[in-house]
């Protein structure tokens, strides 16, 4: 058992659903399931592990989770998952060698069923080691990798040669099939569940609101535009400072744009938004926040929720959640897809659940920012409501966890019909 803390320990909901698995004989013939993941410090894959090993682990499966370790570690061992250190973040080929020797020794003597990679680095080790002891190999995508060039493309690739790929939404689906031709029906979109009564309006305190706004020095009056995620080139947070800028000069006032994700200082992405908020003028509008653990109340807090994401993101966990906290959301059109935001031109105005602008394009962010901010509060109100209805009936964490556990049974042999999780290929 790790001695970190736990971040966020099991929901009721989540309990009732590993209870309601358990009592319906899902674990008689119990799998055993080796989760390889770079780190479990932040973001969506590791969110994602703690996931599986929640639906894993209340089913009576067993969920092994080999990563770097980090903050979420301990969440893995409440969850009722096996934590075991190894450095798979590392992309030295003489490392993932290594790697996948201990891999395969986890296999043999754990006797996995399925190893699941949810990142590149470890999925080249988890790959040798599920075909060297001849098990099957799944992976899951959480984002649009950046192919800047061949051997860029070569290592990517790893991420779609699983038996079955797993993919966060349509959108990534698509971008998996169109690039390295893997066949649909290797492909299954699997969206991430949210917790929906820690993500609920009505259970975040007027008091939870009011100690986020002290602790971001936010008056009233004044309308919050939240940004979350890391602090990464392809989340566009110089998108937001340039729009920024062009709000200022289109003379609107009393706003702030609130930066709320880590920063793990890997690259000089942050130096150099610094120096585009010094050079824009905009320190007065911007606010690189600390990491926050009461994202309910943040959410709360925020007048809209925006990803100018510059690459394909797919599903966005956070923008999820802001629907669920019934918050208008703006996003990027390389940011989560039709089916997590619903936006003209695809749905009438009588449906959105928030609004859509071109990725990079900071005029048309600071344009579509002033369109929202125009409407009245009763019609932003409706359109929050809106993306909370959304989401609750269709990221609903009973059917996930059903599906989760069905693709697995099906992956390892314990059932005989596939689930129907195959995406049908888009119609242009």
């Amino acid at each position: 058992m790790s001695s970190l803390p736990a971040s966020e320990m099991p929901s009721v909901e989540t309990d009732r659903i590993a209870r309601a698995f358990a009592q319906a004989g899902q674990a008689r013939d119990p799998i055993t399931v080796l989760i390889v993941i770079p780190s479990l410090d932040a973001g969506a894959a590791a969110a994602g592990a703690v996931d599986l090993t929640r639906v894993l682990a209340g089913a009576g499966h067993r969920a092994i989770v080999a990563s770097r370790a980090g903050r979420l570690v301990a969440d893995v061992t409440a969850a009722g998952g096996e934590f075991v250190a190894l450095d798979l973040a590392s992309n030295n080929p003489a490392v993932m060698l290594r790697n996948a020797g201990a891999l395969i020794r986890i296999a043999r003597e754990q006797n996995c069923d399925v190893i699941h990679a949810l990142g590149r680095a470890a999925a080249w080790s988890a790959w040798l080691a599920a075909r060297m002891r001849g098990i099957p190999f799944m992976t899951s995508w959480y984002k649009g990798f950046r192919e800047q060039n061949v051997f860029k493309r070569a290592y990517n690739s790893i991420m779609a040669r699983g038996n079955r790929v797993l993919a966060q939404s349509e959108q990534i689906a698509q971008l998996i099939n169109d690039r390295y031709g893997t066949p649909w029906e290797r492909i299954a979109v699997l969206p991430s569940s949210i917790d929906f009564a820690r993500f609920d309006p009505a259970a975040v305190s007027r008091e939870r609101v009011e100690a986020m706004r002290t602790t971001w020095g936010v008056r009233p009056d004044t309308k919050v535009i939240l940004i979350t995620g890391r602090i990464l080139r392809r989340k566009g947070h110089h998108v937001v400072v340039k729009a920024a800028r062009r709000l200022k000069d289109m003379g609107l006032k009393d706003f702030l744009c609130v930066f709320v994700g880590e920063d793990r200082g890997h690259t000089r992405y942050t130096g150099e938004l610094w120096d585009l908020v010094l050079s824009t003028g905009t320190m007065d509008v911007i606010r690189m926040a600390a990491p926050v653990f009461d994202m309910p109340a943040a959410y709360a807090c925020a007048s809209v929720v925006v990803s100018a994401a510059v690459q394909p993101e797919g599903l966005q966990r956070a923008i999820v959640e802001a629907q669920a906290m019934a918050r208008p959301v703006i996003v990027s059109d390389l940011a989560a897809g039709p089916e997590v935001v619903l936006t003209p031109p695809a749905v009438p105005e009588s449906r959105i659940t928030g609004l859509r602008f071109p990725a990079g394009n900071d005029t048309a962010l600071a344009g579509t920012l002033l369109r929202l901010f125009a409407m009245p509060d009763a019609v932003r109100a409706t359109i929050g409501a809106r993306g909370r209805d959304w989401v609750v009936g269709h990221f609903n964490a009973d059917g996930i966890a059903e599906q989760t556990l069905a693709l697995y049974a099906e992956i390892a042999g314990r059932r005989d019909n596939a689930p129907a999780l195959v995406p049908q290929p888009r119609q242009n």
